[in-house]
């Protein structure tokens, strides 16, 4: 299935072109076109090392972007000037870099590396301008880096235990302190998102207290923490547009991420018309907010770019990731289906039906199973899915019992249990395809 794949967003400072990558050359390189339209220029033609949009300066044209080297995934951060040289900020041997944002003002960015010692990432402050750098927090302690308060005083750090139980710390900079913030009992994981436009609290997820993770705050000042935001599935994101003004939080919805937007300290919810269906992602707003841009990702289409102007409330469709050789109307939609399994127990699959699938023509089928511990098959296009529905297989992404996105006891049921009832789950998947009567049931298949 020829499609094109691409990512990241980023707004140039006037507001009038966009930064992404794209592997239309067959390996990953810049890209920037205009937000109105038109034909992407490559600003990074690589053909060995990946290349990784990361942002336009808020000031001026220079661009961030990751870059490895001849696909070895040992990412540095190089800058690309306005005259088009190239400099490698994160030089040095075996070591990895990773942008972590913006300081809001634009005056400075963080990036961490581990080239102090492989087993831990640094983190780093460096100038917008003359790209002179200091070290913000040295991590002696195993922590994952989280993200800094905008008035530069806090670094949240995430110390996960096991993957249902984890502790979110913070280092005041000024002090050079670290301060367990998440005390508990029993299980509970914890993962910091972001801290509020006035650098007054820290926004975290939670799942104690319930099935699923929420939105918590923790106020910096009293240490009090209050449940923000929720919903009957896990919140999987929360964060600010870099001024502030809006926040965008993504919730798992049954194998699909449905995206909110909310404006102000009231948190209105802001409407986006205009945009065909399917999951938003990777949502980012324009220096003055007048323009968010984001992808959509369908049963029947890989992630496009699309700019939405917020005054006039439309959309732009601005790429083309599926194949011109390929007529969506020959692709299928996806079902959420669920069946019981050997012992009762639900089990939620997302299912790929043939369009020549009939009571008079049974098809064969197959089973496609993710990896883990975890993990969850969701909605949205998947070329393999699509290219066996359209050779005539039906497929059933199954979420056995372990997977994660439909609560903590159901992640929980395949402890010590790995390789027997999640099994016992694709069995009874085999005797679901078979009842359905457009199955051939002597032709059943399993792979992942």
């Amino acid at each position: 299935m020829a499609t094109t794949s691409m990512g990241n967003a980023s707004f140039s400072a006037d507001e009038s072109r966009i930064l992404f990558h794209s592997n239309e050359s067959g390996i990953f390189n810049a890209y920037v076109m205009p937000v109105t339209g038109g034909k992407p220029q490559p600003l990074t033609q690589s053909k060995t090392d990946t290349t990784f949009s990361v942002s336009f300066f808020p000031d001026d044209d220079r661009i961030l972007y990751m870059r490895d080297q001849g696909g070895n995934e040992n990412n540095h951060l190089y800058v690309r000037e306005l005259a088009g040289a190239e400099r490698d900020l994160t030089p040095g041997e075996k070591l990895k870099a990773s942008f972590m944002g913006w300081k809001p003002d634009g005056s400075a960015f963080y990036v961490r590396t581990n080239e102090r010692d492989p087993k831990a990432f640094d983190l780093y402050r460096y100038d917008a301008k003359t790209y002179a750098r200091t070290m913000l927090f040295k991590n002696e302690g195993a922590f994952e880096l989280g993200p800094v308060s905008r008035d530069e005083k806090w670094v949240a750090l995430d110390k996960p235990n096991t993957t249902i139980d984890s502790n979110i710390h913070l280092y005041d900079v000024a002090k050079d302190e670290i301060r367990h913030i998440t005390p508990h009992q029993g299980n509970v994981k914890h993962d910091t998102q972001t801290f509020d436009p006035d650098s007054s609290r820290l926004f975290f997820l939670a799942d104690d207290g319930g099935e699923f993770t929420s939105v918590r705050t923790y106020d910096l000042a009293t240490g009090a923490v209050r449940v923000h935001e929720k919903s009957n599935w896990d919140v999987a994101f929360t964060y600010f547009s870099r001024d502030g003004r809006y926040r965008v939080t993504g919730v798992n919805e049954d194998g699909r991420t449905a995206v909110r937007v909310v404006e102000g300290l009231d948190e209105k919810p802001v409407t986006l018309t205009g945009i065909p269906q399917g999951e938003i992602r990777s949502v980012t707003f324009s220096r003055t907010g007048s323009r968010m841009a984001f992808y959509v990702n369908g049963d029947r289409s890989p992630s496009d770019l699309y700019v939405y102007d917020l005054r006039a409330r439309k959309a732009k469709r601005l790429t083309q990731a599926l194949s011109r050789d390929i007529d969506p109307a020959d692709l299928v939609d996806t079902q959420v289906v669920r069946f019981k399994s050997f012992d009762g127990m639900v089990i939620p699959s997302i299912y790929y039906k043939p369009l020549t699938a009939t009571p008079q023509n049974r098809v064969p089928a197959v089973l496609l199973v993710h990896g883990g511990p975890g993990g969850q098959s969701t909605r949205g296009y998947s070329s393999l899915a699509q290219f066996l529905a359209n050779h005539g297989y039906a497929v059933l992404a199954i979420n056995n019992r372990g997977s994660s996105g439909y609560g903590k006891t159901f992640f929980a049921a395949d402890d010590r249990k790995h390789g027997r009832e999640p099994l016992w789950d694709c069995i009874e998947a085999k005797t679901f395809l078979a009842s359905l009567g457009h199955v051939d049931p002597a032709r059943i298949g399993i792979m992942g």
